[in-house]
């Protein structure tokens, strides 16, 4: 059921009108009432004046019994007086009257005002005359002879003059109380006006304070009431504008924490519906931050591990942690949960906090790979050392010529040791320095710093009669670390010339490239297969162990040579047939920048 709302004006202004019209005319009826009551009762106390004047002067007349002397008293009477004068018997007769024939007119006995003359000395009454056809007022009075009431004296005046008099009279009340009712609807207009409209102008503002417009303030009012009312209002807007702003600011603060933050972050109500989603967790599932609001788990990923999880979450009172992959595989993430209470024991939901630790996975793989790199290639020298040591320990006097040979294999193995810890030293500052800006760049020929590497493998490309040949422009620059460079390119160089035979070459061909300058290494060696070129530049990887161990090999040249070029912003890759050679190539920016 709709219901009507009206304006405060129209219910305090009709009823203020009402009262103030019903007061006025309460008290015009009780002013015509009073007035009509006092008019009458003068005309009676008149009308007693005159009965008993008259009484004094038709008596004697009345008592000589001359009824037609009386008769013509009366007419004459009532020329000079204008008032009807009636003489009644006790019968009811008429004897004497001062407009009619007694003759003509019947018997009066049963006239009110003659009963109650008889009854209680007086008799007024108010009535139509059939005899005068006018309405009348009758005072009468008994006559007394002998102590006993024979006749009745009655005089009576028409009430025509004093009702028109009356009318005169109510029309002059109904004309004031017309004036008086014009002007208290004005007053009352003004006086509701003045009423409602600071309560108009309120109600407007409070509209505006509902839809957020709390900087506006309302005029105080000169009514103590309203007054209070407007300061009231003033003093809750200012809270509330002071606790919105305080309100927004936090939220602005906890979105932007929400939204910058690299875990993947997701809220769900207690039915599994999706309350909020960020930036993280919306490009995990790679849905769209806007079209998910409401929706389902099970409608943006068909994950199980994670839909158990949420329900989960959702059923327990305790934080909850667990794993689950995703991609076939290849991502692993890390789910941390925890129910929201809204109340002591009111369950709102659950946040669900999702970490892609894949990286942080492999980086655990790498390190126990690499520790188990490092101790199986530390213990095959070590191994030797030792048992070589023992060796000479129990026949050092007997066969100088085998002693020899063994110290010989110890010094080897101890060079290889040495190596091995050099490249894991090499491999620790070039991490440092990649992250520390401790390096040094310049823009430099790269010619002399090829020619250079050539140069430190030249004795071991001799002693297996491999050919080392350069190709490089003497003006080619780029921004470049010397050393690194060139010990990079010395290990390329040093692998190329391990797995090459004797009568090939290896080549060196600088150039500039598309965004920078590429250097390569080529040899005519065994070459690569496809799938180790791939995993060729990781720490201790060999593609054959027996044969690097043979030639010396420490499985970290290669390792060294991708983060060189690293540092220097640029890529190395590798190309590679078995049976016919290799090449590998370094490019390198014409600007390097530092971190």
């Amino acid at each position: 059921m709709i219901m009507s709302h009206k304006r405060l004006l129209w219910r305090l202004y009709p009823t203020y009108l009402l009262v103030v019209l019903s007061a006025l005319f309460a008290v015009s009826a009780y002013s015509s009432r009073s007035f009509r009551v006092f008019y009458l009762g003068q005309i009676q106390e008149d009308l007693g004046a005159r009965v008993f004047l008259i009484e004094e002067t038709i008596k004697p007349c009345f008592l000589s019994g001359d009824y037609g002397q009386l008769d013509r008293m009366c007419k004459d009477m009532e020329r000079r007086g204008h008032t009807r004068i009636t003489v009644i018997l006790r019968s009811g007769e008429v004897v004497a009257d001062s407009n009619e024939s007694p003759e003509k007119m019947s018997n009066h006995a049963d006239r009110v005002e003659i009963i109650d003359a008889f009854k209680s000395g007086r008799g007024i009454s108010y009535r139509y005359s059939e005899t005068l056809q006018k309405q009348l007022v009758y005072y009468a009075i008994p006559i007394v002879q002998g102590g006993q009431e024979v006749a009745v004296l009655r005089v009576a005046v028409p009430l025509t003059p004093i009702y028109q008099e009356l009318d005169v009279f109510y029309k002059k009340i109904l004309f004031g109380a017309l004036v008086v009712s014009v002007f208290v609807a004005v007053i009352s207009l003004m006086i509701s006006r003045r009423i409602t409209k600071p309560v108009e102008r309120m109600t407007q503002l409070a509209r505006r304070f509902s839809v957020g417009d709390l900087r506006l303030r309302m005029d105080v009012p000169d009514t103590a009431e309203l007054a209070a009312l407007a300061e009231t209002l003033n003093s809750m807007a200012q809270q509330l504008d002071d606790r919105i702003e305080t309100v927004t600011r936090g939220r602005n603060e906890l979105e932007a924490v929400f939204t910058s933050m690299a875990e993947g972050v997701l809220a769900v109500d207690k039915q599994g519906g999706i309350v909020s989603i960020n930036k993280a967790a919306a490009a995990m599932f790679n849905v769209n931050l806007r079209n998910v609001q409401g929706r389902k788990i099970f409608e943006i990923t068909a994950n199980q591990d994670l839909q158990r999880f949420v329900e989960t979450t959702l059923l327990s009172d305790t934080g909850t942690e667990a794993e689950m992959v995703m991609d076939e595989g290849s991502r692993i993430i890390r789910l941390q949960g925890g129910a929201i209470f809204d109340g002591p024991s009111h369950r709102r939901g659950a946040v669900v906090v999702l970490d892609d630790i894949t990286r942080l996975r492999k980086l655990e793989n790498m390190r126990r790979d690499f520790v188990a790199n490092v101790s199986h290639e530390l213990k095959t020298p070590i191994t030797s050392i030792k048992g070589f040591v023992e060796t000479l320990q129990e026949s050092f006097s007997d066969d100088p010529e085998q002693t020899g040979r063994f110290l010989e294999i110890i010094a080897r193995q101890t060079d290889r040791l040495n190596a091995i810890i050099e490249d894991l030293l090499s491999l620790s500052r070039l991490e440092q320095g990649s992250n520390a800006s401790a390096l040094a760049f310049q823009m430099k020929r790269v010619e002399p710093v090829l020619r250079s590497a050539i140069e430190l493998t030249q004795l071991e490309a001799e002693r297996k009669s491999v050919r080392v040949d350069l190709d490089c422009d003497r003006s080619l620059q780029a921004v470049i670390n010397s050393d690194l460079l060139e010990q990079a390119v010395v290990n390329l160089i040093g692998n190329a010339i391990k797995y090459s035979s004797a009568g090939q070459c290896v080549t060196v061909v600088a150039g500039k490239e598309e965004g920078g300058v590429s250097i390569s290494v080529s040899d005519q060696g065994c070459g690569i297969s496809e799938r180790d070129q791939s995993q060729i530049f990781e720490r201790f990887y060999v593609v054959d162990k027996a044969r690097s161990r043979k030639l010396g090999g420490t499985g970290l040249g290669l390792a060294i040579v991708k983060h060189i070029v690293q540092v220097h912003h640029g890529t190395v890759g590798v190309v590679s047939t078995p049976g016919e050679g290799s090449r590998f190539t370094l490019n390198l920016p014409f600007v390097t920048l530092r971190e």
